[in-house]
């Protein structure tokens, strides 16, 4: 009823005076009568472009299009066509344009280059399992600094460390410090070690980075040979090497770790005696807090079970002293991975 009283007398007094006099909202009265634009006059035909004076003719686009695409020249950027074609005393039009007819026509990458470049399928994540020792070694080599030289004193002489490291139990299984990294000692020592903890053929899978000596072709036919995986990080990718690089962290936060050695004979005693301090009296946090050599030599249970009986004492003398139930010791994990893949169930360790 009002909206019919308002729409009577727009005619009269208009909208607004209309709204007014009936007590209506101009807005709702807008919402219910949408006002679309007057149209000015009758609709115009769109005018047609006028040519582009500085612009080819398609006969001139086809000539260029044709020389973009001989033998000689499919290959090449518009740029290099175009200064070859000046040096013969041929003008056929600017690069940008040479760029625009072959963009048109879906002939360049990303609207620029139009040439094909090479692609690099994406490096595969290495993923590995052990659940015993001596199924998966890490090894890396580390830099030890030397004494110092030259006429100011100012530089370093530098030991490397070769490092063969069991990530499940985390002993190390094989090192060396060496006056040079060479993928010939790199061969040697794993020969040696493999040959030392009697792995055969089809059992071992060893990862490392990719440097030199890693990747080095005398290391690769050695392990073909010895019937060892090889397994290698994505490059940029330090999270594939966490074990070697953890251990490395661990030799060289120790207290007595020195700022340089003297001589490479000294840092061979050092190295001599850091690991046989990490086998033997190094409680891993990693492996139940147990002892490399304990694990990998299969002494872990036995000791576990020791230091459940201490514990049983404990509870017994003074149950109010633990909360819930007895205590457990740590058990060392089932498993030790690098990158595990995510669907897999059970626990995870990456703790070094």
């Amino acid at each position: 009823m009002i909206d019919a009283a308002v729409v009577e007398l727009t005619p009269i007094v208009g909208v607004a005076a209309a709204c007014e006099a009936v007590g209506r909202s101009r807005a709702s009265h807008y919402r219910a009568h949408p006002v679309g634009p007057v149209p000015l006059g009758p609709s115009r035909p769109p005018v047609p472009r006028r040519p582009q004076p500085r612009g080819l003719s398609e006969v001139e686009q086809q000539a260029v299009l044709e020389v973009l695409h001989c033998e000689r020249f499919v290959d090449q950027a518009p740029e290099s066509v175009y200064a070859t074609l000046l040096d013969e005393g041929v003008y056929l039009c600017s690069t940008a344009t040479m760029y625009r007819l072959l963009r048109s026509r879906g002939e360049t990458n990303g609207g620029r280059d139009r040439r094909r470049h090479a692609t690099h399928p994406a490096r595969v994540k290495p993923e590995l399992v052990a659940v015993q020792p001596n199924q998966v070694w890490s090894w890396d080599i580390t830099k030890l600094r030397g004494p110092a030289g030259g006429l100011s004193g100012r530089t370093w002489t530098w030991y490397h460390l070769y490092v063969i490291l069991d990530i499940y139990s985390r002993y190390v299984v094989g090192w060396m410090v060496a006056s040079r990294e060479s993928a010939v000692l790199a061969e040697r020592l794993i020969s040696d070690t493999v040959t030392k903890q009697q792995i055969g053929p089809g059992r071992l899978t060893i990862h490392a980075d990719r440097g030199t000596s890693m990747t080095s072709k005398p290391v690769a036919l050695l392990m073909a040979d010895l019937g060892v995986t090889r397994s290698h990080s994505r490059p940029r990718v330090s999270n594939d090497n966490p074990y070697s690089e953890s251990q490395f962290r661990t030799l060289k936060y120790r207290p007595d770790f020195p700022e340089s050695f003297a001589s490479i004979e000294d840092a061979r005693v050092f190295c001599a005696r850091f690991f046989t301090w990490y086998h033997h009296e190094h409680r891993h946090s990693g492996i139940g807090l147990h002892t490399p050599a304990d694990v990998h030599h299969d002494r872990a249970d036995a000791v576990r079970l020791a230091r459940g009986d201490v514990l049983d004492r404990a509870y017994t003398a003074h149950p109010e002293r633990f909360v819930g139930k007895p205590p457990q010791p740590p058990r060392p994990p089932r498993a030790a991975w690098i990158n595990k893949p995510p669907e897999t169930e059970g626990p995870t360790d990456t703790t070094h």
